[in-house]
């Protein structure tokens, strides 16, 4: 009885782990799905980020699927900017370490910006440069 007492907890978190396999697993299929659409898309556990064509859209990835989906255009943007540890850093030389990491969208026609987050810097600087090449060629 006490070896079952010492390898119960050690099920428990076995069980645990599968389960969060599980739901990391349902995340990505259904991220997978939705990338299909789109020209480029990124995952991570922040949030999901899609562009076809000038249209950018993001959102939140959960088991159920994606949430809080926001779409805009390239066309309305005025800058992009990479912020991390809501400080703004230089695209072309990122810092290598930040807590807190979001490209930000900084919108024309109003005083709004949208921020998306990521879990790396190199992959937010990547997609800043990209993104901000791919609106210098719409606006020419």
């Amino acid at each position: 009885m006490e070896r079952g007492l010492l390898w119960l907890p050690l099920l428990i978190i076995f069980f645990w782990l599968a389960w969060q396999g599980s739901q990391e697993y349902q995340k990505v299929e259904a991220y997978r799905t939705w990338a299909e659409q789109f020209d480029r898309a990124k995952y991570d556990i922040y949030a999901v980020l899609g562009q076809k064509d000038n249209d950018i859209t993001w959102g939140k990835p959960t088991a159920k699927g994606l949430i809080q989906l926001q779409t805009f255009s390239l066309v309305d943007v005025q800058e992009i900017q990479l912020l991390v540890d809501g400080k703004l850093v230089n695209l072309q030389s990122p810092p290598e370490r930040g807590r807190s990491i979001e490209l930000e969208f900084i919108l024309t026609d109003t005083t709004n910006s949208v921020k998306v987050p990521f879990t790396e810097i190199p992959l937010a600087a990547e997609w800043g440069k990209f993104l901000q090449n791919f609106l210098t060629q719409v606006t020419d």
